[in-house]
């Protein structure tokens, strides 16, 4: 399996922030399409993530004046990407090894999409059911030996 089949099942929806945007403003962005990240446009172009755990890190570091922080203060600039003709086996280990619980799928300079790690698992999950079923339809279809007794 590819990734950009995981993205074809997850759909085309992006949501994006610019860099000078508040950090309140991502959280309530978040909360409110139920997402854990955003990539961070400027000018056309993607030039960071934000995670909850930039959000975390902002509030643990500035405490009461997190809330004057900018996204471009915390997110990650230029964050590791993927690209869509990876296989989903690839992605999980580059997004176990960096400690990634979301990664943006590059094509060229195109953001084709955001990849979470729950994603990943529920994807790798419909896929080994799917290999269950061809399975146990090949045993059940699979010609029986006569018995003699």
């Amino acid at each position: 399996m590819r990734v950009r089949e995981i993205l074809a099942v997850k759909g085309k929806v992006l949501y994006t922030i610019a860099p000078d945007m508040k950090l309140p403003v991502a959280v309530a962005a978040m909360s409110e399409r139920d997402v854990g990240s955003l990539a961070c446009f400027e000018r056309g172009r993607m030039v960071g993530m934000l995670t909850f755990r930039e959000i975390v890190g902002a509030l643990h570091a500035k405490g009461a004046a997190w809330g004057s922080v900018t996204v471009a203060e915390v997110m990650v600039r230029n964050p590791l990407v993927g690209r869509p003709e990876m296989e989903v086996d690839e992605l999980r280990r580059l997004m176990v090894e960096q400690h990634m619980r979301y990664l943006p799928i590059m094509d060229g300079q195109t953001l084709m999409g955001v990849i979470s790690f729950h994603d990943v698992a529920r994807a790798v999950l419909e896929e080994q059911g799917f290999e269950n079923r061809m399975l146990k339809a090949y045993i059940n279809d699979s010609p029986q030996e006569e018995v003699r007794t």
